[in-house]
C-alpha cells in the first residue's frame, strides 16, 4: 500500500508540473526581471540624485559668488528634477534671483509654478504661495489675498504669521478694522510666530484698539 501511495503522488506531480511547470517558470522568471528592474531604477534614481544635489550645489557657489549667469545654467537643469525637493529649491532659488533683480512679476510666476505643483509637498506648496502673494501684494486686490492665505491665517498653522499678517492688512484695505486688530492680536500673542513679526502685530494691534502687549508678554514667560 505504501509503494502504491508513493507511486500515485509521484504521478500526480508529474501531472502537475507537465500541466503548470512552464507556467510557474514563466512568472518566476517574471518576478526576477522586475526585482532586477526596480534595482536598476532606484540606482539610476540615486545617480540622478547625486548629479542634481552636485548641479545645485554648484548654483550655490556661484550665487555666492555673484555669477548670476553660470547659477542660471545650473538651476535650469535642476529646476525639472524628478526628485521633488531639488526641483522645488532650484525653483525657489530661481524666484530668489528674479527678487534681487527686481522681477516682480517673473519671480511671482516662479513661485506659482511651485505652488501648483501636485507632486510636491504641501509646506512646499504653502509657502510658494506666500512667497507669490508677497510678490504680488501691491497689485492684488485684498478679497484676493484673504482669499489666497485666510486658509493659513489662523494658529497653529506653520505660516500664520506670515500668511496671518498680509490677510490682516487686506482687511485694513477694507476698512475691516475689528477683524483686523483680532487677527494681528493672535499674531501678537502666538509664540512661535518670529519677534520682528510680533513687535509689528503689537503695534498695530493696538492702533486698533486690541491691547495685544499684555497678551505679548504673558506669551514669552509661558
Amino acid at each position: 500500500m505504501s509503494e502504491v501511495d508513493d507511486e500515485l503522488r509521484r504521478e500526480r506531480l508529474t501531472k502537475f508540473w507537465t500541466r503548470w511547470g512552464l507556467v510557474i517558470g514563466g512568472l518566476i522568471v517574471v518576478a526576477l526581471a522586475a526585482f532586477g528592474g526596480y534595482l536598476y531604477w532606484q540606482h539610476r534614481q540615486n545617480q540622478a540624485a547625486a548629479a542634481d544635489g552636485e548641479q545645485l550645489q554648484a548654483a550655490y557657489d556661484a550665487v555666492g559668488e555673484n555669477d548670476m549667469a553660470t547659477a542660471g545654467d545650473k538651476l535650469k537643469s535642476v529646476a525639472g528634477s524628478d526628485i521633488d525637493a531639488y526641483r522645488a529649491l532650484a525653483q525657489f532659488t530661481q524666484a530668489d534671483i528674479l527678487l534681487k533683480k527686481n522681477d516682480l512679476k517673473g519671480a511671482a510666476a516662479r513661485f506659482a509654478a511651485i505652488a501648483n505643483d501636485g507632486g510636491l509637498a504641501q509646506p512646499f506648496r504653502d509657502l510658494a504661495l506666500i512667497r507669490q502673494t508677497m510678490a504680488e501684494y501691491d497689485t492684488l486686490k485684498p478679497e484676493a489675498v484673504i482669499a489666497r492665505l485666510g486658509g493659513m491665517a489662523v494658529p497653529g498653522n506653520a505660516y500664520f504669521g506670515s500668511a496671518g499678517e498680509m490677510v490682516a492688512v487686506a482687511y485694513l484695505r477694507l476698512n475691516k478694522r475689528d477683524q483686523a486688530g483680532r487677527l494681528f492680536g493672535q499674531i501678537a500673542s502666538d509664540k512661535d510666530v518670529p519677534d520682528t513679526l510680533r513687535q509689528r502685530a503689537v503695534q498695530m494691534a493696538g492702533v486698533l484698539g486690541v491691547d495685544a502687549v499684555g497678551q505679548s508678554e504673558d506669551t514669552k514667560t509661558q
